[in-house]
C-alpha cells in the first residue's frame, strides 16, 4: 500500500532560517507532546544575539517560533485570506483614505504570566521596534506608521504617513507582536530566545553553546484569541539534515516533520510503501532569486546583470533539480498573487546566447565576465548547492562568463550580504503576509532588509505608494505591473523559482493539512492526535 499523499486546493498566500541538530532520539520528549521535526536552526551569535526578539527577527523559523508566543492585534486565518481580530476584538480603517486604522483590544487580554494586557502595551511594543530599527530590516514593514495613540486601556489608533492598505496585514506580522514592557527594553534587543507573550502558547526554551536545540510550547493559560489551540504541547525538535529527520519519523521518533525536505525525499514519500505516513501536499509562496550588489564593480554595469537575465534558464534548473516540486518564475510576485506578471519573460523571452552576447558587447564588457555566485549551505536546503551547479554551467557554457561558486555557511552567508561582501548571491523569500506588495516593497522600497544599494525614484516614491492606495487589489494591478517591468529592465535581482511546500505526518496525527498556511506560517495549535486517515 503506498504512502497517502494529500494535495490541497491551490490558495492565496521571508527569508528562511537555518534550529541545529539535536539528534533522532526522543529522550527527553514530554510524553504527552506531539513532536514536530525540522531543519530550520536558531543560532543566537556575535553578529545576531536577540534571534527571537520581535523588534530583530526576520525570518520564516523566528517568525514560527513568536507565531506560537507572541499574540498580534490581526492573524491569518486558517484557510487563508484577509486578516481578522487576534489581540484585537474589532480592527478598521476609520477614514476614506486609508490612513487612520484603529482597533479595540479583547476584553480581559492577558500576558501569559497574568499581567494585563493593554493599548499602551501595544504602543510600546510598536514604538520600540520602530525606535530600536534593528539591522534585520523588519522595522522597515511599520514604515508607514507616523504615530500611535491610545484611548483608555484597550483602544489603539494608527496615524498613517501615507496611504496603506496593506496595514491590516503587517499587524498580523511578529514585528507588531505585542510584548511585556517588563520584560523589552525600549530602547535594545532583548538577547537570547527567552520571549514572554500572550500567544497561544509558553516557550521553554532549552540551548547549547548559543544554540536553540529544543523548543517546548506549552498552551498558555491566559490565552483569549481568535486561535483554537487542540493540543496542549508541541515539542519543536531540530536536525542537521532532511535525511536525519525523515529516519526519525520513520522510527516514530517524531509525529511529523516539516521544512525542509530535500527533492528525493518527497519524492520517496509520496511513492513508498509506509501506510503509516501522510504526505501532505500544498501550495506554496517560496521563492528564489539572485540578488545583485548593484554597488560592486563586477555587476554595476546593467548589461552585465541583463545578459544574466537572458542566460539563466528556468525550466532546466527546475527540471534537473527539483523537478514537480517547484516552476519557473519570471517576476519577484508569484502566480497566484493578485498583480503577478511575466515581467522577466516578457523582456527576455527564452534564453539566448547571441541576445546576452549584443548586450555585453553593446555596454563594451569585456568577455567572460568573471563572477563569484555566493549561496548559503546549511538555510534552503541541501539541493541548493545542485541549483548554483547548475546556473553555473549554464553561464559558463554561454562562453561570455567565468563563473565560479562558493558556499557558505548561514551564520556567516547574511552578515557578509548584509555588508555588500558579495557582488551575486542567493536568497529564499517567504512572504511576511500574502500581498505582491510584500514581494516588491522589501526588496526595493528604503530601508530594504537586503541592504540593497539598488534605488529606483519611481518605484519608491510614485508606484509603491500609489499602489498601497488601492484597498482593491485588482485596482493596484497596473502600478504593480509597472514595478515589476522596471526590474526585468534593472534587473537588480534575478527571480528563479517558485516552490510548493510539504508536511509528512504519521497516522493519528490530525491537523497536519493546517499546520502551515500558504505564507509558510507554522500553526502548531491546528494539531492533535486521533483517528487520521
Amino acid at each position: 500500500m503506498n504512502r497517502k499523499t494529500l494535495v490541497l486546493p491551490a490558495v492565496v498566500g521571508l527569508l528562511a532560517p537555518v534550529l541545529v541538530a539535536c539528534g533522532g532520539s526522543d529522550s527527553g520528549s514530554d510524553s504527552d507532546a506531539i513532536v514536530v521535526g525540522t531543519t530550520d536552526g536558531f543560532i543566537a551569535s556575535k553578529d545576531a544575539p536577540a534571534p527571537v526578539d520581535p523588534a530583530y527577527a526576520y525570518d520564516v523559523g523566528t517568525w514560527n517560533i513568536l507565531r506560537q508566543t507572541v499574540q498580534t492585534l490581526m492573524v491569518q486565518p486558517r484557510g487563508d485570506g484577509e486578516p481578522v481580530p487576534e489581540a484585537a476584538e474589532s480592527c478598521s480603517f476609520s477614514d476614506a483614505g486609508n490612513e487612520r486604522y484603529s482597533c479595540e483590544l479583547r476584553k480581559d487580554l492577558k500576558f501569559s504570566n497574568g499581567d494585563p494586557v493593554t493599548a499602551e502595551d501595544v504602543k510600546y511594543s510598536i514604538d520600540r521596534a520602530r525606535a530600536i530599527k534593528a539591522d534585520s530590516g523588519v522595522f522597515a514593514l511599520l514604515s508607514t506608521i507616523d504615530t500611535v495613540e491610545t484611548k483608555g486601556d484597550r483602544e489603539v489608533i494608527f496615524h498613517l504617513n501615507t496611504a496603506d492598505a496593506t496595514f491590516p496585514y503587517k499587524l498580523s506580522t511578529p514585528v507588531a507582536g505585542i510584548v511585556n514592557p517588563d520584560d523589552y527594553d525600549k530602547g535594545k534587543l532583548r538577547d537570547g530566545f527567552d520571549i514572554d507573550g500572550s500567544g497561544p502558547y509558553t516557550l521553554d526554551a532549552q540551548e547549547e553553546d548559543g544554540k536553540l536545540t529544543k523548543a517546548v510550547f506549552t498552551k498558555n493559560p491566559h490565552y483569549k484569541g481568535a486561535l483554537e489551540v487542540k493540543n496542549d504541547k508541541v515539542e519543536l525538535r531540530s536536525f542537521a539534515d532532511a535525511d536525519a529527520m525523515g529516519d526519525a519519523l520513520e522510527k516514530g521518533d517524531i509525529d511529523l516533520m516539516t521544512r525542509t525536505m530535500n527533492p528525493q525525499q518527497i519524492q520517496e514519500l509520496s511513492t513508498g510503501s509506509n501506510s503509516d505516513i501522510d504526505l501532505v501536499d500544498m501550495p506554496g509562496l517560496e521563492i528564489r532569486y539572485l540578488a545583485f550588489n548593484t554597488d560592486d564593480p563586477s555587476v554595476k554595469s546593467k548589461a552585465v546583470r541583463q545578459a544574466m537575465a537572458q542566460l539563466v534558464n528556468r525550466s532546466e534548473l527546475v527540471t534537473e533539480v527539483y523537478g514537480s516540486q517547484a516552476e519557473p518564475l519570471y517576476s519577484l510576485v508569484p502566480a497566484s498573487i493578485t498583480g503577478h506578471t511575466n515581467a522577466f519573460f516578457n523582456a527576455y523571452g527564452d534564453p539566448n546566447v547571441s541576445k546576452a552576447r549584443d548586450t555585453l558587447t553593446a555596454a563594451d564588457i569585456t568577455t567572460p565576465v568573471k563572477l563569484t555566485l555566493y549561496y548559503t549551505t546549511d538555510h534552503y536546503g541541501a539541493a541548493t548547492k545542485d541549483e548554483f551547479d547548475v546556473l553555473k554551467k549554464q553561464l559558463n557554457d554561454s562562453g561570455l562568463f567565468d563563473v565560479t561558486t562558493k558556499g557558505v555557511p548561514w551564520e556567516t552567508f547574511r552578515p557578509a550580504e548584509k555588508e555588500g561582501e558579495y557582488e551575486v548571491y542567493g536568497m529564499g523569500w517567504f512572504p511576511d503576509f500574502p500581498d505582491a506588495d510584500n514581494y516588491l516593497a522589501p526588496f526595493l522600497d528604503a530601508d530594504n532588509f537586503l541592504g540593497s544599494p539598488y534605488a529606483n525614484n519611481e518605484i519608491r516614491n510614485t508606484l509603491i505608494p500609489q499602489s498601497r492606495r488601492e484597498a482593491d487589489r485588482i485596482a493596484a494591478v497596473e502600478s504593480l505591473s509597472d514595478i515589476q517591468d522596471l526590474v526585468a529592465k534593472d534587473v537588480p535581482v534575478l527571480p528563479l523559482w517558485q516552490g510548493k511546500q510539504y508536511i509528512a505526518a504519521r497516522d493519528g496525527v490530525t491537523g497536519a493539512a493546517y499546520a502551515l498556511n500558504s505564507s509558510s506560517t507554522l500553526q502548531l495549535w491546528e494539531l492533535g492526535r486521533g483517528v487520521s486517515g
